[in-house]
This record gives structure tokens, C-alpha cells and sequence, in this order.
């Protein structure tokens, strides 16, 4: 069967469900689906309440009318062992799965809007077909029974620019999070048979937040100097840092700097891994979705990220912000760009900044020409958020 790519799903051009009406468009990146054909009564529904909630891409029954009360914002899948008839009502779904290839094209199906064939990858032959398939079909779902991941990597190795997508069955969240990364890329899709709203809510954080390497940047700095008092804050996370991991801050939008977690040895004090000593109120802290935040703003429970000095970003939760009055020192820096960037943090010694390679620096001992990392957005900030527009800061 011939077809042709459509925004981001693949539509059969041969009149085989040209209706897509309720079929809701697959998200960029990863996405989930829900299967709950082993649940019913409240449990069903809790799941399927979280699933909506969650907005998750998909849902996967093996009924038909458990499908057809579902809103047009999420997939209705139909898990079917061979087709049904020409009087099953087809019309109730989006999308037709079928465990055997032959009946993919089975004029049975009627109009659905797409099809796909579920394989079970259990030696070399079915390796093979998998590899096939996912040529073949708009949506592949694959179950591996051995706990390798590299029969994965040869699928997706085949889907490549093939317009199919591959839709992984996952055994738990935590499964979820190494098959979303299998070859960088991972499966296009985690398909999930929860055992509680909790696992839906869970897995649709790791399909949506999907964090990319940061393009760190050598800032060169051009002048130290004591400022006096002025309030600055602690940020207290809810993870433990490594010792080269930061959080981006800065009073420009044009740079921030990577400030230090304490996790390097004090003579007076114990380390604390959770902590960053980060810098005055005012300052900006750069969070999820490319949004800053100023320090005086953060709360309990807020998510904001952290940055390695290789580049490697993760979300963390804020457990604590403590805003104390203490001496200040402003450092500001050329960026590569040959603008000028700013922080200011706490005047003392144990407050550090990192730097190439995930060189520790003390506040207080830095001088022009020593280089530190940093992020250098291209777009100025309005209320925390990226916009292309005039803005000096100084």
C-alpha cells in the first residue's frame, strides 16, 4: 500500500480511512500510550482519567466500545489478534493493530484512519520481521522478551527515514526512561500497561521532558569588585549534585554563569550536594522550557535545571530557597559575542564558580582574564520567557 506522510502521521492515500477527524496529531519527540486492556472497574477508569489528564498520545483497549467514549484529544487504539468483520465497528477507533502483517492491508478493517502490526521479537527471524514491518506500516509496536536493548537499536537503525513509527511495550517507568534513549533517538513511542494513575503521570513527565546538551560558553572575565550588602539566596535542591553541576544564573539575559554546587570540601563546614550558594536576589535562573526565573521568586517544589560543564542538563525540584543579608561581589565577563555579562554572589571565599573542563573557582580569588562557563542566549527576556527584541541591560 502506498502512502504519504501528512504533518507527522502517515495516511494511506489508497481511500483507507481518510477520516481523521478524532485522531489526534502525534506530539514532536516521544510520546505514550496507555494500555488497559487488564483493568477495569475504577481502575480502569482512574487510569484513564490520569491518561486524559496527563494528555497522553494514546490509549489501547481491545474493545472497541471501551474506545469510543474517549474525547478526540487522545488516540483510541484497537489491539485486535486478526481482523473482525465488516459490520465491527471500526469507526469508534483511530488506529487498527494487528499481531499478524498479512492482515494489515485486510480490506476487513474498514476506514480506519491508520494501521500498524504488533510484533513479538524473540529470536533472529523475528528481528527480521520487525525490521520489515517498520518499512512497511505507518506504526509498528514491538515486545521484546529478553532484556538487551540492542535488538531495539537494529529496529530503529531500519526505521530510519522511513516515515513509520516504532512504539516500544515498556514494563515499568523505569524501563521507559532507557528505551526513550536507546541510540540517542530511542523509541518514538513507550507503550505502558500501568498499575496505577501514578505510573500515567509518571511516564507522560518522561515522554514530555525531553532535555537537550546545552551549548556552554567561555566567559572571560573583565573586573571584580565589592559592592557591600545586599540579600542573596541558597538554593536547596531536592537531588544531590555532582561536583562539576550547576545552575545558570546571571543579571543579564544576555549570559549567565555556571555557579558551583557545594560539593567541594570547606575547611569550616561540611558539603552540602544539594545546595548552590548562587547569587543576589535580583538575579536570573534559567529553568525548563528555556524560561528564567529571579531568584526572588522561587519556591518550594519549583523545578529549575541542572547543568554539567560538559553540557548534560536534568531537571531538578527546588526544596528550599534561603535568602540571607551578606556581602556582595559583582564579576562581570565577556561573552563570546563581545557583550558584557554580570553576576553578583556572596563575598567569601567558599562561594564558587565553574569553569572550563569543570574548574572550581573561588569568587574571591578570580581576576581579568580568568575564564569561566556560561550559557549566552541569543534572544533578550520578557517576564522569564525568550523574545526577539531591543534590550539593553547594564
Amino acid at each position: 500500500m502506498d502512502s504519504t506522510i501528512v504533518t507527522d502521521r502517515i495516511v494511506p492515500v489508497d481511500g483507507a480511512g481518510a477520516d481523521s477527524r478524532r485522531a489526534p496529531a502525534s506530539r514532536e519527540g516521544h510520546f505514550a500510550w496507555i494500555d488497559i486492556r487488564d483493568l477495569d472497574g475504577s481502575q480502569r477508569d482512574a487510569v484513564v482519567q490520569a491518561a486524559l489528564n496527563q494528555r497522553v498520545d494514546g490509549i489501547v483497549a481491545d474493545s472497541a466500545e471501551v474506545l469510543s467514549d474517549l474525547p478526540p484529544t487522545v488516540r483510541r487504539i484497537l489491539f485486535l489478534d486478526e481482523p473482525a468483520g465488516e459490520d465491527f465497528p471500526y469507526d469508534k477507533v483511530d488506529l487498527v493493530v494487528v499481531s499478524d502483517r498479512a492482515h494489515v492491508h485486510s480490506e476487513h478493517i474498514g476506514h480506519t484512519p491508520d494501521r500498524g502490526v504488533h510484533v513479538v521479537v524473540s529470536d533472529a527471524p523475528t528481528l527480521q520481521e520487525a525490521c520489515e514491518v517498520v518499512r512497511e506500516v505507518p506504526w509498528t509496536v514491538l515486545t521484546f522478551t529478553d532484556p538487551t536493548k540492542i535488538p531495539l537499536e537494529i529496529v530503529i537503525a531500519a526505521a530510519e527515514n522511513s516515515g513509520g513509527r516504532t512504539v516500544t511495550t515498556v514494563t515499568d517507568v523505569e524501563d521507559a526512561e532507557i528505551v526513550k534513549l536507546v541510540l540517542e533517538h530511542g523509541s518514538d513511542g513507550l507503550l505502558l500497561a500501568p498499575r496505577n494513575a501514578d505510573d500515567v503521570v509518571t511516564i507522560a513527565r518522561i515522554v514530555d521532558h525531553q532535555l537537550e546538551k546545552m551549548e556552554l560558553s567561555e566567559l572571560v572575565v573583565s573586573k571584580v569588585e565589592h559592592i557591600g550588602m545586599g540579600d542573596r539566596a541558597c538554593i536547596d535542591t531536592c537531588s544531590l549534585l555532582e561536583k562539576d553541576e550547576g545552575c545558570l544564573l546571571g543579571s543579564f539575559s544576555t549570559g549567565m554563569f555556571l555557579s558551583c554546587s557545594e560539593t567541594h570540601p570547606l575547611p569550616y563546614m561540611p558539603t552540602r550536594p544539594f545546595r548552590w550558594n548562587a547569587g543576589a536576589v535580583h538575579s536570573y535562573v534559567l529553568g525548563p522550557e528555556n524560561r528564567t526565573r529571579y531568584i526572588s521568586e522561587l519556591q518550594a517544589g519549583f523545578p529549575i535545571l541542572a547543568v554539567r560543564s560538559d553540557g548534560s542538563v536534568r531537571e531538578v525540584r527546588i526544596g528550599r530557597v534561603k535568602i540571607e543579608k551578606r556581602p556582595l561581589l559583582s564579576i562581570t565577563a565577556t561573552a563570546p559575542n563581545g557583550k558584557s555579562v554580570n553576576v553578583i554572589t556572596q563575598d567569601d571565599w567558599h562561594v564558587r564558580l565553574l569553569g572550563p573542563g569543570g574548574s572550581v573557582n573561588n569568587v574571591t580569588e578570580l581576576k581579568p582574564g580568568d575564564k569561566l562557563l556560561g550559557y549566552v542566549p541569543t534572544e533578550a527576556r520578557h517576564v522569564g520567557l525568550p523574545i526577539t527584541e531591543f534590550c539593553n541591560e547594564r
